[in-house]
């Protein structure tokens, strides 16, 4: 028996199905075309794809995943003719351009979705051998999860291609990057995800997001762009009377592959400086020193609010001085506007 097979992950068979979809949203008119949508159009668009099917798993800013598995009989389409609908729909309605990815599994969803232009929806058949073809010439960044680091580890044993770790025994695998991670990596370079698509609910998270103007290399770039979203976090949660329980951070690298990483904070909160801790630990556990990064985002997730948050008592000054300063910058940037006041990094990024 296989690792795979004892993991509990199964192969798709040859009649599998596919009806998983992972959509991706861009602006298709105006001065912001090509940019994710704000909050509010994101949620018209997870409404958009309730129409087809109540199983939709909101990914902010700007993606979801559908399984729509129990709407293939009830529209009379497979899940690419779906597809198609909401696509069309997405851009009369809402003058948004949907790449859609259509596979078995959420994995192989995400991955022709990255694959397709704006407006265009790309599907991979669920036969074992379409799969592996799909998959072969793919560098192993491509697979969900795999980040940096794991590629360059895998590099080093001219592992640097999907099909390359797929042909790798998964004992070797877990011998290179540990049990966990091993099987893990094993299993997605076949193409197997047992990861269902879970409802959830946008409203529990909010977002920013910076897109650099070149492919950017400089760590304290990035850090500043960090800087100043989590400050912009930081603010938005202060104004609606918030507390954030999780940090996550997006990084899009210039092949349009994507890493995420979250991380539960200390406490609930909405102190910028906490934001900013958080962002930069997330960031320096990615190892990014070569990489290509296109963009980054931050995503306060798991809100509350911010009266029934216990907060730990501090005796020390400079953080009750820092919260100070904190309330008075809100109140400037209440009476003169968000960018009145904000991070000496911000500014400095500009020049």
């Amino acid at each position: 028996m296989s690792t795979a097979d004892r993991s509990g992950a199964r192969p798709p068979g040859p009649a599998a199905e596919p009806a998983t979809l992972y959509v991706r949203f861009r602006r298709s008119t105006g001065p912001d075309r090509g940019a994710p949508p704000d909050e509010d159009l994101y949620a018209r668009l997870l409404d958009l794809l309730g129409r087809f099917t109540p199983t939709v798993q909101a990914l902010p800013p700007d993606a979801a995943l559908a399984d729509v598995r129990g709407a293939l009989r009830y529209f009379g389409r497979d899940a690419a003719g779906i597809a198609e609908l909401i696509r069309v729909r997405a851009l009369a309605w809402h003058g948004v351009d949907c790449s859609v990815g259509v596979a078995v599994n959420p994995l192989l969803a995400r991955m022709a979705a990255q694959q397709a232009a704006p407006g265009e929806v790309r599907g991979v058949g669920g036969a074992p051998e379409g799969v592996a073809e799909f998959l072969e010439r793919k560098p192993v960044t491509a697979l969900h999860g795999v980040g940096p680091a794991t590629a360059r580890t895998l590099a080093t044993y001219g592992l640097d291609s999907v099909g390359r770790v797929a042909a790798t025994p998964p004992a070797t695998l877990q011998r290179i990057l540990g049990a966990r991670n091993g099987r893990l990596v094993a299993e997605r370079a076949r193409g197997l995800d047992p990861t269902p698509v879970t409802p959830n609910a946008a409203a529990r998270s909010i977002g920013a997001e910076h897109r650099f103007p070149h492919d950017e290399l400089d760590e304290d770039r990035r850090r500043r762009a960090l800087l100043s979203l989590a400050d912009e976090l930081g603010g938005r949660l202060r104004g609606s009377g918030q507390v954030a329980r999780a940090l996550t951070l997006t990084v899009r690298y210039a092949d349009r592959s994507v890493t995420s990483r979250s991380r539960r904070l200390e406490e609930p909160t909405a102190h910028g400086p906490a934001l900013v801790r958080a962002a930069y630990t997330l960031h320096a556990a990615l190892g990014l020193q070569r990489a290509r990064v296109r963009a980054v985002a931050l995503r306060a997730e798991d809100l509350g609010r911010a009266e029934n948050a216990a907060r730990q008592l501090s005796f020390d000054a400079s953080d009750d001085k820092a919260r100070r300063i904190e309330a008075a910058i809100d109140r400037a940037r209440a009476r003169f506007g968000a960018t009145a006041v904000g991070p000496a990094a911000r500014y400095d990024d500009r020049r």
